[in-house]
């Protein structure tokens, strides 16, 4: 079925003498074009949240349209046509004045969910409204993903590890460096959206087209807010995206996707991706991420939310659940084996199964680097010969 998200493309539909059967229109304020509406043949035609005058209510639903009404109340839309950008999310932000990220649509609408019971609100209506939203995430994003680059689907590769690691750090510049190397070699980079080592991988990506001298400027003023519970930990983001912004000609390359959730909500979503996919569900977004990172997932230093994402991937592999059996490349031997020994556990785990060979444990970019690439080029081998 044909979707429509815009009132931009809505016109341009009718325009072209195209008939609004079996199309769904998404989150359109249609008020003003019941007319149009009551010419239009609507069989099998899907209205999901749109805002229509009572006649045209009546006529569409007299018709045998599917009308989704739209929710009254909510500081947040269940039938989004689209992801979050930075922009949107933060719109009120003043990095002179951090606190004014109390006024933001992030903020209030992590605000209302708590309000509403945070994961265990009791109202049926709020519980909907959030699975709606979180549907309407995923179709956005799966859009997103089915763009194509150099001729083929993105190839998605994610970076997981921990939200405690500082600004400043070596591993965090470890990260940074590797994303940014693989941003520029036209892989699509993603994480859980939030800071730390994910903040590490959109930052990677966003410096894709800029100079090493450049990079190593932004990290010397990010790392004047290490944490992001240091007051000015956003303030020194956006002051970083001001000074080195996308350049049209980098815009491309340097595209990623954060999945952060209202879950987590006291961290806040990484202003550096350029694509925001916010879920109130964590369990969907958390299985999501690993599902669509085809290209193979790093895991970075961690605790015990990346702990869960390696198992859940290894799941995902061990039964092939996805169809595709990816690499899961571990970053830090010495991390791995005895500070978070999963490494060991895992190994043994996949032994006689067809994930064990794309496993790999190093301290080494160039090694992961490597091995994605030759993952890449042999599904590429794979798509050419079916």
């Amino acid at each position: 079925m044909v979707e429509i998200e815009t009132l931009v493309v809505f016109e341009q539909h009718l325009a072209g003498g195209k008939s609004l059967a079996n199309v769904i229109l998404q989150g359109l304020d249609l008020t003003g074009r019941t007319r149009v509406l009551l010419g239009a043949d609507l069989t099998g035609t899907v209205f999901l949240g749109c805002q229509l005058e009572t006649q045209a209510l009546q006529a569409v639903i007299a018709h045998g349209a599917m009308v989704f009404p739209p929710f009254s109340g909510l500081p947040y839309s269940p039938y989004r046509g689209g992801l979050y950008s930075p922009e949107e999310l933060y719109a009120g932000f003043d990095p002179a004045h951090p606190d004014s990220y109390a006024d933001t649509p992030d903020a209030r609408i992590y605000a209302h969910w708590n309000s509403r019971g945070g994961a265990n609100s009791p109202s049926l209506l709020e519980t909907l409204a959030q699975r709606l939203h979180d549907h309407s995430i995923t179709d956005a994003m799966e859009e997103v993903l089915a763009q194509q680059s150099q001729g083929r689907p993105r190839r998605v590769v994610a970076i997981m590890g921990g939200h405690s690691m500082l600004r400043g750090q070596p591993e965090y510049r470890t990260v940074v460096e590797l994303a940014r190397e693989l941003a520029r070699l036209g892989f699509f980079l993603v994480s859980g959206g939030g800071p730390g080592a994910m903040e590490a991988t959109h930052v990677g990506a966003w410096f894709a087209g800029r100079t090493d001298a450049e990079l190593s400027a932004a990290l010397e003023l990010l790392a004047k807010a290490p944490s992001y519970k240091d007051r000015e930990w956003l303030s020194r983001a956006f002051e970083v995206r001001a000074t080195w912004p996308l350049r049209d000609a980098d815009r491309v390359v340097s595209e990623s996707l954060g999945i952060p959730t209202w879950h987590y909500g006291h961290e806040p979503p990484n202003p550096f991706a350029t694509h925001i996919a916010k879920y109130f569900a964590n369990s969907v977004r958390e299985d999501g991420l690993l599902t669509i990172a085809r290209g193979g997932v790093i895991y970075s230093p961690g605790s015990a939310g990346t702990i869960q994402e390696i198992f859940q991937d290894a799941c995902q592999n061990h039964y092939n659940t996805v169809g595709v059996i990816s690499p899961m490349i571990f970053l830090g031997q010495d991390f791995w084996t005895r500070t978070r020994p999963v490494y060991p556990l895992l190994e043994h785990l996949a032994r006689g199964q067809d994930y064990a060979r794309y496993l790999l444990l190093t301290d080494s970019r160039e090694r992961i680097v490597q091995a994605l690439v030759d993952f890449d080029r042999e599904q590429e081998a794979r798509e050419r010969a079916r």
